[in-house]
């Protein structure tokens, strides 16, 4: 099956000469959630905002579906929503009004019965009739993605959709996404947040200084790059790591009170065992011991440090 969204060496260099995506190729697969991950300044932002016709590309093609974004842009954008980060509204507008007029944007025809899905969806429809300078700014975002949603696009472009809200609806957008990917909406997120791709995402794109540095699997990711940590509660603090055991590359933490040891699962050997019995020989005891999975933040601030 051909990619929903196909993006070709693509490239973007503001006026003042500032190169803000370096030859980018993208392909996103029909129904998944591909996180973008990347510290500020990486070129997400840019990167979305070209993709959705906001910012002139320098060189590079996008394809979305069968439309060429440049030259059929108004077909290509029709399949497209967007969930910017922040969008002035006009505070006197209705709710359920501007969101039926972002569809009529779109050319499409009135469709109270879909509307009236998406905002309850929302938990907006009780607010419908209310001016947008009386809801709180979680409900304004809810009725950014209302209005991103109201043409029944089939792309979805979250831009930090959590950034600034609290966990009740962080975790409400975690149920619209996996909504909306059980009705084949293809959704492409990016976020600070990295416990939300690990939570939501199929597939992890990493991007720094405005190149793709990975494109993953999200558990493929994980299992290639993850590593996991022993950690050793000592009977005894130490002041430094005895030099018999120095070939571990063991630190101390806490104060001298815990050991760790980070090994890679993978590995044919772990050396665990080697490394108890050498604990032993150089008389340190420990207490108790567990063990940690590396994180999706570990790996992305590994992958980031060696781009």
């Amino acid at each position: 099956m051909p990619p929903i969204l196909s993006v070709r060496n693509l490239e973007k260099t503001y006026d003042g000469g500032f190169q803000a995506l370096k030859s980018v190729s993208l392909d996103i697969k029909e129904g998944e959630v591909f996180a973008l991950l990347g510290p500020n300044g990486a070129g997400k932002t840019t990167l979305i905002s070209t993709i959705c016709g906001l910012v002139r590309p320098t060189s590079g093609s996008i394809q979305v579906g069968k439309f060429d974004a440049q030259k059929d842009f108004r077909a290509a954008r029709s399949l497209i929503g967007l969930v910017p980060q922040e969008m002035p509204t006009a505070p006197f507008e209705i709710v359920g009004d501007t969101v039926a007029l972002s569809r009529g944007l779109f050319g499409l025809p009135p469709d109270r019965k879909f509307l009236e899905g998406v905002l309850k969806d929302l938990t907006l429809w009780d607010k419908r009739k209310n001016m947008i300078m009386a809801l709180s700014g979680g409900m304004k975002r809810r009725l950014l993605v209302a209005k991103a949603l109201a043409h029944e696009p089939k792309i979805l472009f979250l831009d930090e959709p959590t950034a600034g809200v609290d966990v009740e609806l962080r975790h409400d957008m975690w149920r619209i996404v996996g909504e909306l990917k059980e009705r084949g909406v293809t959704i492409i997120l990016t976020t600070h947040y990295i416990e939300e791709a690990e939570e939501m995402a199929d597939r992890v794109g990493v991007i720094d200084k405005g190149e793709i540095i990975l494109v993953e699997e999200k558990a493929e990711l994980m299992r290639k790059l993850g590593r996991k940590l022993l950690k050793l509660n000592l009977a005894d603090p130490l002041t430094s790591v005895p030099d018999s055991l120095s070939h571990y590359n063991l630190t101390l933490e806490d104060n001298g009170t815990h050991l760790i040891y980070t090994y890679d699962t993978h590995a044919e050997r772990t050396g665990i065992t080697a490394l108890l019995t050498d604990l032993a020989e150089a008389g340190v005891r420990f207490q108790d011991l567990q063990t940690d999975q590396s994180s999706l933040e570990d790996i992305f601030v590994d992958l980031v440090k060696r781009g």
